[in-house]
């Protein structure tokens, strides 16, 4: 079994800068990749990055890319996502996510391959 619990979320203007950590237990957490998705208000959760369990891939949505960096630390069985030039657009309530299969040479983009959720940080980007 997997738990997260995600952190770094606040307020924060157009331009600044955020990191988000997700913190994990579960002796499986090393073997899985993790994504982080996000959900504003009215809209559905979609994909903004992820990372295979070795830290060797990373993925990004189009809106995020050149702009937000996922990385991972498996010894301290934590990932980060690393939000600069952020944009009132980038609100919403940030939700990582681990893997529903180990050892992936990819990692996937869409919310069915994760089993393990968090509970979700509100990022709130004003103009």
């Amino acid at each position: 079994q997997v738990q997260l619990v995600e952190s770094g979320g606040g307020l924060v203007q157009a331009g600044g800068s955020l990191r988000l950590s997700c913190a994990a237990s579960g002796r499986t957490f090393s073997s899985r990749a993790v994504g982080w998705f996000r959900q504003a208000p009215g809209k559905e959760r979609e994909f903004a990055a992820a990372v295979t369990w070795s830290g060797g891939r990373t993925y990004y949505a189009d809106p995020v890319k050149g702009r937000f960096t996922i990385s991972r630390d498996n010894a301290k069985n934590t990932v980060f996502l690393q939000m600069n030039g952020l944009k009132p657009e980038d609100t919403a309530v940030y939700y990582c996510a681990a893997d529903r299969l180990t050892l992936r040479t990819s990692a996937a983009m869409s919310p069915n391959d994760y089993n393990y959720w968090g509970q979700g940080t509100q990022v709130t980007v004003s103009s």
